[in-house]
């Protein structure tokens, strides 16, 4: 498993940004995929998790209806579409990537991770 995430960048209040993980191993369609942030000084947070397939998603409370979780497995991509962005969504946002059937949203429970993408919200 290797995942590269991508489609951060600077963007301003209210805006809409989609982030990719592209996993250039050829287990994606099996694995449970999520994203995590970490905004700075804090610790790294849950966002999203999607199941191998059936659309099963859970998110936080805090970005629900706002951001959608998706997949296209037969491009290896996961997806994190964000709507009506804030500061607080200031963050580095990751991808991660766990087997199983169980979504979770302890980092530790997932053991592979992509790099990082830095989304920056300003007011």
């Amino acid at each position: 498993v290797q995942l590269q995430a991508s489609g951060g960048g600077l963007v301003q209040t209210g805006d809409s940004l989609r982030l990719s993980c592209a996993d250039s191993g050829r287990t994606f369609s099996t694995l449970i995929m999520a994203w995590f942030r970490q905004a700075p000084g804090k610790e790294r947070e849950f966002v999203a998790a999607i199941r191998q397939s059936r659309g099963i998603k859970e998110y936080a409370d805090s970005e629900k209806g706002r951001f959608t979780i998706s997949r296209d497995n037969a491009k290896n991509t996961l997806y994190l579409q964000m709507n009506s962005l804030t500061p607080d969504d200031t963050a580095v946002y990751y991808c991660a990537a766990r087997e199983g059937s169980l979504l979770k949203r302890t980092p530790t429970e997932y053991p592979w991770w992509g790099q990082g993408t830095l989304v920056t919200v300003s007011s």
